[in-house]
């Protein structure tokens, strides 16, 4: 399969991920605005936050994997607050908070090397092993194309890939699906692989 890379994924992308032994990930497509690539759903005391990474010369074709962080404006803090009021009191967030911490704390240059930091800490934390690559170039029609699917403006539902299953979650009696990994690791801990796993429609 091949897709793009997201900025602390939804449930709905690691859904997809469970599905293919083989992750391609799309390095030469040009950034995209207002997607996943710099920004997540984190479930706060009142409402969603979404959290968004701002970026150096978003509005410019670009390629993804050249895309820096702008770190003039202080998000690592505002994010890392809000990631802590929504979780702190979370069951499992004394246990995985510091794996996320000490990547925001490098401050990677490029929202690249973030999300592959990112990603692969959640990979490491869900004990999921899959072989990664990356495109070399960009390529318009692919096998397993999931590049743009998962999309800020396009339902899960629209895609047939996650199925909400319900699990406690920090606030609020309605559950609310496929937010961050960060809620399920930081709710669920060990149990979060195996609530994907039942997310995942075959």
């Amino acid at each position: 399969m091949i897709i793009d890379l997201h900025y602390l994924p939804s449930l709905e992308y690691f859904a997809c991920i469970l599905q293919h032994d083989t992750i391609q990930i799309e390095a030469y497509e040009h950034y995209e605005k207002q997607s996943y690539r710099n920004r997540c759903k984190i479930l706060a005391s009142n409402k969603i936050d979404v959290l968004s990474v701002p970026v150096q010369n978003g509005n410019s074709k670009i390629l993804v994997k050249d895309i820096k962080v702008e770190y003039h404006q202080d998000w690592v803090r505002r994010h890392w607050g809000a990631i802590y009021s929504a979780y702190g009191k979370a069951p499992f967030f004394e246990y995985y908070a510091d794996y996320f911490a000490k990547i925001f704390e490098k401050k990677p240059d490029f929202l690249f090397d973030l999300n592959m930091e990112l990603l692969t800490i959640c990979l490491k934390l869900l004990k999921v092993e899959k072989n990664i690559i990356f495109t070399n170039e960009y390529e318009k029609v692919a096998q397993n194309d999931y590049r743009g699917q998962i999309h800020p403006k396009r339902s899960y539902s629209q895609n047939n890939i996650y199925e909400p299953v319900e699990y406690r979650q920090n606030f609020g009696s309605d559950f609310e699906p496929n937010l961050s990994i960060l809620d399920l690791l930081f709710c669920q801990g060990n149990q979060a692989r195996k609530i994907l796993e039942q997310s995942t429609l075959k």
